[in-house]
């Protein structure tokens, strides 16, 4: 999918959390707009809203936590941490021509992505960066706004010598640093720096605005904030000596990164042309579906997330919205509608590079759903998309990881096919997962063939009571998949409980169980009236391992006014092998340590309890040619 010209978003939210649109000068045509626009691809422009957060609760590692107590005496004042769901607020994003630029070397390239419709910014030889005394990485780059942005530049070969060099960006996850070691390890099982320079590119890591040493507040991989910074460091890497370019002020230019390093990848895509392929790690599709599932925060990442953040200087916004929830237990009607004009779903129509999504199977903070949106939208729009699910995210892998699925490796090699233009190089095609057993399959495309459901009903009565519900977990983490994020994730991942209603659904065949399960339930209860919202929560529990599948937990909002009610809805998506024998228990519960607790008191009478697993067919352990 080659790139193509994409204008800017002109759209600007006040700080009141009213949403406003103003009429924006309308920007150098040799920049971002192209004559073949028509008025109404403009006025859509303008109809732009702004992308939000990705928050990747990561720890850093011991150089980097030094690293930000230093940064933190820099930062005095910075606004308390906020919560999971709330840091998903900003307001929308100020519209302004860009300020991007840069002068660049000359280099051929010859990725397939390219095409002569991109157009980098007018004014971008005019960005700016100073070194950092004494260190031989760090520079302050001054952005479009004039913000100071903390960037890290990791050339492939030091002095500009060798042939030019394509370059990736890679962004950090929420509340982390731009990273900064050469030779360690990837966090998430993302690239680093090491093997992306060993695999032919250039570096640049940042901190992102709001965070470290960068000025701003964090307005959550905004479209007007942080994508024009990263503009700006598109426009000063175009400048830069050992850099390949596809023609002045246009790198070639890949992003990868994990987190809201994965959102930033997306946002960036859609404003500027520049970029030729992403492959965002554990990313999401929209704030409301992923943080606010079924209208319930979820309250075990708000400590999380807060954590990271805690010397961060925030959008206003933000707290805002930690306040109301805090305050209602619950997301209220004006603060839904507001993170409905967040993204990155309605930006998506103008991500027309190859993309690589990366999704958790245990990543409970931003699900397989996520990525499933993104990756369907993308491909019903005709873009080069692929998909993969590892066990690991936002979220402890407690079955087998496996070992053919290394999303580092699939990751530089799109970096390589599709930035670096080497069509040898085999890149994932389609979609592919690993399962409980460590086993990965293979599908040329997804969704996958439909297969015969496992069905189960029953009956119960669920009482509402704070004690026996789900989570913690009492296995241990598989020590193969260990990552930054167990020791954090673990407190907040769902368990068997005790006080359940149980379903025993029979796996009477080998069967793939991939997608989303679908309830059906009648029944009836009361409750005290209180404010907080009224839920039931539902899991599923392999009880060979004591494990909640995929450690996924659906929240099901329930009305307890006495009468009889039904309702029908699609949990969680999950992944899992059956064979002949074995079997799952579907539970509903009071309480999980994943969400918010919600009113107790009284009992819910489940009359029926009806579960469909999903089942899909030809599989394979073998990737498509």
């Amino acid at each position: 999918m080659g790139r193509r010209n994409i204008p800017y978003p002109q759209v600007i939210g006040g700080r009141s959390g009213n949403l406003k649109k103003f009429l924006c000068p309308r920007p150098d045509p040799v920049g971002w707009w192209h004559p073949g626009q028509t008025k109404n691809d403009r006025a859509h422009a303008g109809r732009l809203m702004s992308l939000s957060m990705s928050m990747a609760p990561h720890l850093r590692s011991a150089r980097h936590a030094t690293r930000h107590r230093r940064n933190t005496a820099r930062f005095s004042g910075r606004a308390a941490a906020a919560g999971a769901f709330l840091v998903a607020s900003l307001a929308l994003s100020a519209c302004s021509s860009s300020s991007s630029s840069s002068e660049t070397t000359t280099a051929a390239s010859a990725s397939a992505s390219s095409s002569k419709g991109c157009q980098p910014p007018s004014n971008w030889r005019s960005t700016t960066a100073t070194a950092v005394a004494g260190s031989a990485y760090a520079y302050q780059l001054t952005s479009f706004d004039g913000t100071s942005i903390r960037i890290n530049w990791f050339p492939k070969n030091p002095g500009g010598q060798g042939a030019p060099a394509p370059t990736v960006l890679m962004g950090p996850g929420w509340g982390q640093l731009g990273d900064t070691d050469v030779t360690g390890a990837g966090i998430q099982g993302v690239l680093s720096i090491g093997q992306l320079q060993q695999g032919g590119f250039n570096v640049v890591t940042w901190d992102p605005r709001g965070f470290g040493a960068s000025g701003g507040l964090a307005e959550v991989d905004s479209p007007a904030y942080e994508a024009r910074d990263v503009t700006s460091m598109i426009n000063w890497v175009a400048r830069q000596k050992g850099v390949a370019l596809v023609k002045p002020g246009d790198p070639r230019i890949g992003m990868v990164g994990e987190s809201y390093g994965g959102g930033i990848q997306f946002v960036t895509a859609a404003i500027d042309c520049r970029v030729d392929a992403i492959a965002p790690t554990i990313a999401w599709n929209s704030l409301v579906t992923s943080l606010d599932k079924n209208q319930t925060p979820k309250a075990g990442w708000d400590g999380i997330l807060s954590g990271v953040s805690t010397s961060a200087h925030l959008a206003p916004e933000i707290l805002a919205g930690d306040a109301d929830i805090k305050a209602d237990r619950q997301v209220g009607a004006a603060t839904d509608a507001y993170f409905r004009q967040r993204g990155p779903a309605q930006l998506l129509s103008r991500v027309r590079i190859p993309t690589l999504i990366l999704q958790g199977t245990v990543d409970n903070l931003f699900t397989l759903d996520e990525g499933i949106a993104n990756y369907e939208t993308l491909k019903a729009q005709g873009n080069t998309v692929a998909m993969a699910w590892f066990c690991g995210g936002h979220g402890v892998c407690l079955t087998n990881p496996g070992t053919a699925l290394d999303i580092s490796q699939l990751s530089l090699a799109w970096m390589q096919h599709y930035v670096a233009g080497q069509t040898s190089v085999p890149v994932l095609t389609g979609f592919a997962y690993v399962d409980q057993n460590g086993t990965t399959y293979y599908a040329p495309t997804y969704p996958l063939t439909a297969g015969a459901p496992f069905v189960a009903t029953g009956t119960g009565t669920l009482h509402l009571e704070a004690t026996g519900g789900s989570g913690p977990p009492t296995v241990k983490p598989n020590a193969l998949a260990a990552n930054a994020v167990d020791s954090v994730a673990y407190g907040v991942t769902p368990a068997p409980a005790t006080n359940a209603v149980n379903v025993t659904v029979p796996l009477n065949r080998q069967a793939f169980v991939v997608g989303p399960p679908r309830l059906a339930i009648t029944y009836s209860g009361t409750t005290p009236s209180a404010d907080r919202p009224t839920r039931v929560f539902v899991q599923l529990v392999d009880p060979a391992t004591g494990i909640v599948v995929n450690n996924q937990i659906t929240p099901v909002p329930v009305v307890l006014d006495g009468t009889v009610h039904t309702l029908s809805l699609p949990l969680e998506t999950i992944s899992y092998t059956s064979h002949p024998g074995q079997s799952l228990e579907l539970q509903l519960v009071a309480t999980t340590v994943a969400y918010e607790v919600p009113q107790l008191g009284g009992s819910v009478n489940f009359r029926t309890i009806r579960i469909s697993l999903p089942t899909v067919t030809n599989m394979t352990t073998t990737p498509a040619g």
